[in-house]
C-alpha cells in the first residue's frame, strides 16, 4: 500500500463534504494516510470557522468533525528544526512546511487542495 500525507485542506474537504471531496477520496484509495500532529487542531479551526459562518449547521459540523478519527490518518512526529528550515527555504508557513517535510520523510505523495503547497511539493518531492 502506498503512503500519502494528507493536509487539512484535503481532510477538510472529506469531512465537511466540500466540492472536491470526491477528487480527494479518489486520490486516497488504497493508501496508508499520515499527517503531522497539527492536523486535528487545523481541523478544529476549520470546523469553528464553518460554525461561525453557518451557525444553523453547528450540530452537523460538530458531527462531521467527530468523524476525523474514522479517516484513519496516522499522526506522525515531525522534526521542527528541519520544518523551520524548509519553511524558510520555500517561503511556506511552518504549518504547511510540516506536511511537506513529512511527505518528503515518508517518500509519500502530499494530498492537498492548497495550490501554493501543491506547487512547492511538485518541485521537491520526486
Amino acid at each position: 500500500m502506498t503512503a500519502k500525507v494528507v493536509d487539512a485542506s484535503a481532510a477538510g474537504a472529506l469531512l465537511f463534504g466540500e466540492p472536491d471531496a470526491a477528487l480527494v477520496a479518489s486520490r486516497l484509495t488504497n493508501a496508508t494516510l499520515a499527517a503531522p500532529g497539527l492536523l486535528p487542531f487545523e481541523m478544529a479551526n476549520i470546523c469553528l470557522k464553518k460554525i461561525r459562518r453557518h451557525p444553523a449547521q453547528r450540530d452537523q459540523l460538530i458531527a462531521a468533525f467527530a468523524l476525523l478519527p474514522s479517516l484513519g490518518i496516522a499522526i506522525s512526529e515531525v522534526d521542527h528544526d528541519e520544518t523551520l528550515k524548509l519553511a524558510e527555504r520555500t517561503t511556506l508557513t511552518a504549518y504547511d512546511a510540516s506536511y511537506l517535510w513529512l511527505a518528503r520523510r515518508l517518500a509519500a505523495e502530499l494530498v492537498t487542495l492548497d495550490n501554493r503547497l501543491k506547487s512547492v511539493a511538485a518541485t521537491l518531492i520526486p
